[in-house]
């Protein structure tokens, strides 16, 4: 097809309706091919945009990402028809082209931080280091996953505090998923006296660990000796449950073990310093004290 250029801005500058008219009659089926480009294009770009969704969800990414990957696949898409359309029309897009670069350039030096928070999300969210519902620990801050937006996460701490943590943050600390895995393992410290029955003392600790639904049968409860304190015998008891039931496990297993140290006369010892005092130091005199 041969591409005649048009000269509507002259026409219309010279308010030549009749030229108007007649120009746009003779380039009628050169138009009509630029209305079927835009309709065909506009189709295509938003049937991509549906396959594009459709293969995210079977990646598995994050459903919160789903629309905004299809608005900006979307819009790349129509913005090529849009510019093939008018170079069909004849008109010179290049130097379009050439704008639209140069403002995405300058634009890309002054959101050189929004770039990095958006890039980050992205990662986030297509690599899935965790997810909502997840506790997770980055360093500076520890808290359950509530909301993953491409800027930003919105993690609700233990004792309801709501803390916004960019992305770029996240992504450049090291992060503990606490959750990931579904059961986890509690290790937990107890002291007692060493005049206490170490047997006896750990039979107490697998007792209280018994009263609770929530522990893990298997892997049984095991208690050992960790250290030998400089006051106590100090026992490692390690017990396996739900990531979910952490905090309430750990909770009744402090208060239930001291019942069972009790019942059984365990020990825990306070920490104690003993002070020798010297009798036999010299006074200022010289002479040592009677």
């Amino acid at each position: 097809m041969e591409i005649i250029k048009l000269d509507f801005a002259q026409l219309i500058r010279d308010r030549d309706f009749e030229g108007i008219k007649a120009l746009t009659i003779s380039k009628l089926p050169l138009i009509i091919a630029v209305v079927i480009i835009i309709a065909v294009g506009f189709f295509i770009s938003n049937l991509i945009g549906k396959i594009v969704v459709k293969g995210l969800k079977l990646k598995g990414v994050d459903s919160s990402v789903h629309g905004f990957v299809k608005t900006i696949v979307t819009f790349i898409l129509k913005l090529f028809f849009i510019l093939t359309a008018l170079a069909t029309l004849g008109i010179d897009v290049n130097s379009f082209i050439a704008a639209l670069a140069a403002g995405g350039l300058t634009a890309g030096f002054g959101l050189q931080h929004s770039i990095s928070q958006f890039a980050s999300g992205l990662q986030i969210l297509i690599n899935h280091p965790f997810r909502s519902g997840d506790y997770i620990d980055i360093g500076s801050v520890s808290g359950t996953v509530r909301e993953i937006k491409i800027m930003y996460t919105v993690l609700t701490t233990l004792d309801n505090r709501r803390v916004i943590v960019p992305n770029s943050h996240i992504t450049e600390s090291n992060i503990i998923n606490f959750t990931a895995e579904g059961n986890r393992r509690i290790d937990l410290q107890y002291s007692v006296s060493y005049s206490d029955d170490i047997d006896k003392a750990k039979s107490a600790v697998i007792a209280a660990a018994g009263r609770c639904d929530k522990i893990f049968e298997s892997p049984a409860p095991a208690v050992y000796v960790s250290e030998h304190g400089s006051s106590s015998i100090n026992l490692v008891a390690m017990i396996w449950c739900n990531s979910k039931n952490y905090w309430e496990v750990f909770y009744f297993m402090q208060e239930q073990v001291k019942r069972e140290f009790d019942k059984a006369g365990i020990t825990i010892p306070f920490s104690q310093i003993d002070i020798h005092i010297d009798n036999n130091q010299p006074s200022e005199n010289g002479e040592a004290d009677s």
